[in-house]
C-alpha cells in the first residue's frame, strides 16, 4: 500500500467520523430568516473573534449537497466544478452563510478561504483514488 494511499485512507475514514458533528454545526442567525445578501463592499477586511464552521465541515457539507438549495452541486459534480474553476472555495463560503452555517465575516477571512480552498482540493484529490 503506497503512502499516500494510506493518507487518503485515513482522510476518509476521518470524514466518515465526523459526520454527526457537521450536523450539529452552530449556524449564524438572521433576524428575518432571509438568506444574507453578501455585497462584499461593506464587509470587514479582518474578522476577529468570530466562531466559524470548520474548512473541513464546510467543504464536506457542499461535497454531501447540504448546500445545494443554494446552487452548490454534491459529490463528482462538486469536485469537477472546483477543478475546472468554474466553482470557487469562495463560492462554497458564500453558500454556506446563504445556508446559515457560516457568519457572513466568514467570506473575507483570508485564512479560512485559504483553508477551505486547501479542504476542496482535498476531496478532489481523494476522488480520485483508485482502489
Amino acid at each position: 500500500m503506497k503512502f499516500s494511499t494510506l493518507i487518503d485512507s485515513v482522510l476518509i475514514v476521518t470524514s466518515i467520523a465526523l459526520l454527526p458533528g457537521i450536523n450539529g454545526a452552530q449556524t449564524a442567525i438572521n433576524n428575518s430568516g432571509e438568506p444574507i445578501a453578501i455585497n462584499s463592499n461593506n464587509l470587514f477586511t479582518h474578522a476577529t473573534n468570530v466562531s466559524y464552521l470548520k474548512p473541513f465541515d464546510a467543504a464536506f457539507l457542499a461535497y454531501q449537497g447540504h448546500l445545494k438549495a443554494q446552487g452548490i452541486p454534491s459529490g463528482s459534480a462538486l469536485v469537477s466544478q472546483y477543478q475546472t474553476g468554474s466553482l470557487t472555495a469562495l463560492d462554497v463560503v458564500k453558500a454556506a452563510v446563504n445556508a446559515k452555517k457560516l457568519p457572513v465575516q466568514a467570506l473575507n477571512d483570508i485564512d479560512y478561504l485559504n483553508a477551505v480552498e486547501s479542504q476542496m482540493t482535498s476531496l478532489g484529490n481523494t476522488s480520485n483514488l483508485s482502489y
